[in-house]
């Protein structure tokens, strides 16, 4: 990279095991896909601290592997407020997380890096990613594949401005 600083972006939701997780995993498996490893940091937290330092729970880790991903690095963290700081977009996972985040932001800078995953997907016809974790492992699947969409979508949208500008061509 030439100066550029990488577009970081954090995923959020409750306990950093289910839903952010698999949304961290997504993304960066987005940049890498497609060239660009080296300028996206994707990462996730949650909004509480049940699971600090725990693996992702073991049913998010089998929907990732069913899909071809590697979720096994992943530690659980919390959310704080150099979050903000230390990265572009912060994007909950659904409107409690929206709010909370919003509530937690110090300005109108912290409050305007925070969004909606769904909200980037037009196809989605709900505003929240439902949490899996009290349900069986199909749920896991159907939110990974939300996630996917949601994910791909937000990529699309940000590409553009991630991607450096080619160097050379026409003189």
């Amino acid at each position: 990279m030439t100066g550029q600083h990488p577009f970081r972006v954090v995923f959020v939701c409750t306990g950093n095991i289910c839903r952010s997780p698999m949304a961290e995993v997504v993304f960066r498996h987005l940049a890498h896909s497609r060239g660009m490893g080296d300028l996206v940091v994707s990462r996730s937290a949650g909004t509480g601290d049940w699971h600090v330092g725990e693996r992702a729970d073991s049913r998010t880790l089998a929907a990732l592997a069913r899909r071809g991903y590697d979720g096994s690095a992943h530690r659980a963290r919390q959310f704080d407020l150099s979050a903000f700081r230390d990265n572009d977009l912060v994007i909950a996972l659904d409107r409690t997380h929206e709010r909370i985040l919003r509530q937690w932001a110090r300005d109108e800078d912290d409050r305007d890096r925070v969004s909606l995953l769904l909200s980037f997907d037009p196809s989605a016809t709900v505003p929240d990613v439902p949490d899996p974790y009290y349900a069986d492992e199909t749920a896991f699947d159907d939110v990974l594949a939300m996630i996917e969409s949601a994910s791909l979508a937000l990529f699309r949208q940000l590409e553009p401005a991630i991607r450096p500008p080619r160097t050379g061509g026409i003189s």
